[in-house]
């Protein structure tokens, strides 16, 4: 996986970044928001748990954020 980014950025004057290229359909980012919060402040893994992974992933796939 690579963190080069493919698409523009939707917000002209803004860098293309997971925010700015989501904002090309507004939409799906407002149901990509709800879902993100559900998973996050729901489920039976707790949220030690999911930060953990979160942070392994990032440091797997060379995530820059």
């Amino acid at each position: 996986m690579s963190t080069k980014i493919r698409v523009s950025s939707a917000v002209p004057g803004k860098s293309a970044d997971f925010g700015t290229v989501l904002a090309h359909q507004p939409e799906m980012a407002s149901r990509f928001a709800d879902l993100y919060a559900h998973f996050w402040q729901q489920g039976r893994v707790s949220q030690r748990i999911k930060e953990i992974t979160r942070i392994r992933n990032a440091r797997i796939t060379d995530c820059g954020f």
